[in-house]
């Protein structure tokens, strides 16, 4: 492919060293640049596993990981002028050399540029963006000390110069711990805010001074209407994955950061894909931004050194077809996904019940419970992962093996996204896909967007021979792991972490601002406020279990709406007292004094 070149601006040195020249065209359009991108980038330069704390961040943060082969005649990071302590930094994690879309964004970056980057997720994004960010960002070391009419100064060294939105919360801290340990001989501060951790903790962090803010749209959103997080200085902002946040309902927050932020900044936008809506947020916010994308001819079709297997199965035999895949020959890492959360924690439960080592990461679980399984499984102490599509966003782990479709993926982009997990850094992969009977036409539309000729998969079975053929499982094989293959310490030998969680190792989430929890607009639900549940017999409430002892009796309690009144101290005296009747939740209106305070509830809540 050859690089494409339309300017309207002073000529800049591109990646190579070579000069763009002025054009003609005047017009307010991003500039698409592309490049072959034949040193198989499909990996990221990162892979850092989650730290739940996030005060200790630059202290505990995963090195840096040279996760996939460059060209060798790709620019290092030392010719493009960046700062020796990065290059240093990098350097101590193996990285020298740029990959594509480094190679041609950093040197508008570096200069100032608004740009848009636009490539696959798991290319180098992080670095192309954060390179920049840390090179322009003032550290307290150079910073001139007080002066006595400088107070406002003095305190500005601690609201943040660079703001990163990113859309889920294990992308959040994967970013920050990278900067973190890029910027990390230049006493750079990293602070990561997100959602389903106590504010306190973060809170503290913001005033012990930070530098770079890495957070959630929706808390970041929270604490900047609260004024804990200043904007008011931000610099420079990088919107990070912005197709996700599209896709996750989170634009208007966006938006509204956006308002809160100086006119005169520097603003990237990274994206995997760019539709309308990115587009037009890009015209919006950014100031003639240059369209920079890194990407093969063929983005958009599947990985020719990943192997798709594709099988009708039943509901009832999936789980005993899915202990025989994971028994095949070579696995390692492994991520299945299926829709919904209820789904995702049954499977995981009942591998881990099999003897193997399992792990489950979906919305209802907390942060710390969510976190724990991410160390586990980066760290192997477990090597199977059941996910959903949206708690896996933002997931990036090297040498996964195989990637299982344990229910159809609803469209051709989200199995694109699923089964890119593997088949990286040159590696081969393999994918299977499950296909329940009722799923046949979702899975039709899928292959036939994709181009795949596989609209009808053969019927298969657990006990189905051509599924031991074709991925190499022995044939002894049964339903659970043999003892002798029990070698991962499991998720319980991963800690966790509940401190400042707000649901704790395994709560369900509660409501807030909070929306940046992973949870995908399928699988939100509104829950009701609903209290504690009580048994009752014959329309009385029992304690304890306890069944009443006659129907007249008194010693059962009753559940009934509060009310005044002299009726309302004789209700329960007597034999003959008949039980009241249970009020159903939010159903009929209070009556006397309480129906009166019912009335006026919608009144107070205006106000």
């Amino acid at each position: 492919m050859q690089r494409l070149v339309r300017f309207s601006r002073p000529s800049v040195p591109d990646a190579g060293g070579r000069r763009i020249e002025n054009g003609s065209c005047a017009r307010r359009e991003a500039i698409p640049l592309s490049v072959p991108n034949d040193n198989s980038t499909d990996n990221p330069e990162t892979a850092a596993p989650a730290d739940a704390d996030v005060e200790q961040l630059t202290e505990e943060a995963h090195p840096l990981q040279a996760g996939a082969p460059v060209r060798s005649d790709s620019p290092t990071f030392a010719e493009l002028g960046v700062r020796p302590q990065i290059v240093q930094a990098l350097a101590e994690a193996g990285i020298e050399r740029t990959f594509a879309i480094q190679e041609l964004t950093l040197p508008l970056a570096l200069a100032g540029e608004d740009l848009i980057g636009q490539a696959r997720t798991g290319t180098g994004k992080t670095l192309g963006f954060g390179v920049p960010l840390l090179q322009r960002i003032v550290p307290p070391s150079e910073r001139p000390a007080a002066t006595a009419e400088g107070e406002t100064a003095d305190r500005a060294k601690d609201v943040p110069q660079a703001l990163v939105v990113v859309p889920t919360r294990e992308l959040c801290v994967q970013v920050a711990q990278d900067l973190a340990d890029a910027g990390k001989h230049l006493g750079i501060r990293v602070t990561a805010i997100y959602g389903g951790r106590a504010y306190e903790p973060q809170l503290n962090a913001l005033r012990k001074g930070v530098d770079v803010v890495v957070g959630t749209p929706g808390r970041l959103l929270d604490l900047a209407e609260q004024r804990h997080l200043v904007l008011g200085r931000v610099g420079m902002l990088v919107l990070d994955e912005a197709d996700e946040m599209l896709d996750l309902g989170f634009l208007p927050d966006v938006e509204r950061i956006l308002r809160m932020l100086p006119e005169e900044r520097q603003t990237m936008l990274f994206s995997a894909t760019m539709p309308g809506p990115i587009i037009a947020l890009s015209r919006a916010f950014l100031n003639r931004p240059t369209h920079i994308r890194a990407e093969e001819s063929d983005q958009g079709s599947i990985h020719e050194r990943t192997k798709q297997l594709v099988y009708r199965a039943h509901a009832m035999d999936k789980v005993e077809l899915l202990t025989r895949v994971l028994q095949s020959k070579d696995r390692g890492l492994t991520m299945i996904f299926a829709r919904t959360k209820r789904t995702v924690q049954r499977v995981a439960d009942d591998l881990a019940e099999r003897g193997f080592a399992a792990a489950a990461v979906h919305g209802d679980l907390g942060q710390g419970a969510r976190e724990q399984a991410l160390r586990a499984f980066r760290s192997g102490k477990v090597d199977v992962l059941v996910a959903t599509d949206v708690a896996a966003r933002g997931i990036d782990v090297t040498d996964v093996t195989h990637v299982i479709n344990y229910q159809c993926p609803e469209d051709s982009k989200t199995y694109v996204h699923r089964i890119g997990r593997t088949g990286r850094a040159g590696k081969e992969g393999v994918a299977v896909t499950l296909v329940d009977w009722d799923e046949m036409p979702r899975w039709k539309m899928v292959s036939d967007d994709l181009g795949l000729g596989i609209d009808e998969p053969v019927e298969t079975y657990s006990t189905s021979d051509h599924l031991y053929t074709d991925l190499e499982i022995p044939t002894d094989s049964t339903g659970r792991l043999p003892l002798s293959k029990r070698t991962r310490a499991g998720l319980n030998a991963e800690y966790v972490d509940t401190e400042g969680d707000h649901q704790g190792a395994g709560g369900r989430r509660r409501g807030g601002r909070d929306r940046d929890r992973n949870d995908g607009p399928g699988e939100r639900r509104q829950r009701s406020a609903r209290g504690p549940r009580s048994r009752t017999r014959g329309g009385v409430s029992v304690e304890g279990g306890a069944a009443p002892a006659a129907s007249g009796s008194t010693d059962a309690p009753v559940a009934s709406a509060p009310t005044s009144g002299p009726e309302s101290s004789a209700a329960g005296e007597g034999e003959g007292a008949k039980p009241r009747r249970r009020r159903r939740r939010g159903g009929a209106r209070r009556r006397g004094a309480g129906g009166a305070e019912g009335e006026s509830a919608p009144d107070a809540a205006a106000s």
